[in-house]
């Protein structure tokens, strides 16, 4: 599930660190299906994590700086985002290794990647367009 122009949010700072983000988590996606080293995995894990903080506090800053009226509902929706890729990693390790934890947990990831884009990053990049 690659990062697609119809994902675009015309905003090209934070249209970059998606697609970076949608790359790694697609290296994600592939190691778990092919069975790849463990340490691997947890690699991508901890880079996931720590691109979805900077990315998030980038964005969040972004909407700060054009006075974004959505950003309350943004912030909330990056929190449980961040606790959820928090889970995923501390139910990795639990199952000591399991690729399938992150077969399953990577498509939520995704899914929850590309609603949250076509849903709530679109309208920034529209009230940005608009506020011009």
């Amino acid at each position: 599930m690659p990062w697609t122009p119809n994902l675009s949010v015309g905003i090209s700072m934070i249209d970059d660190q998606h697609k970076t983000w949608f790359t790694h988590a697609e290296k994600l996606f592939e190691a778990g299906k092919n069975n790849n080293a463990k340490e691997y995995v947890g690699e991508l894990l901890d880079f996931l994590d720590s691109y979805t903080k900077k990315h998030f506090a980038d964005e969040e800053k972004y909407m700060q700086s054009i006075r974004y009226p959505g950003y309350d509902e943004q912030k909330k929706a990056h929190t449980a985002f961040i606790t959820q890729l928090d889970k995923l990693r501390s139910d990795y390790k639990a199952s000591g290794g399991n690729l399938l934890v992150i077969l399953n947990a990577n498509q939520m990831v995704l899914t929850w990647l590309t609603q949250h884009i076509s849903n709530l990053d679109k309208k920034i990049g529209e009230f940005a367009k608009n506020a011009h």
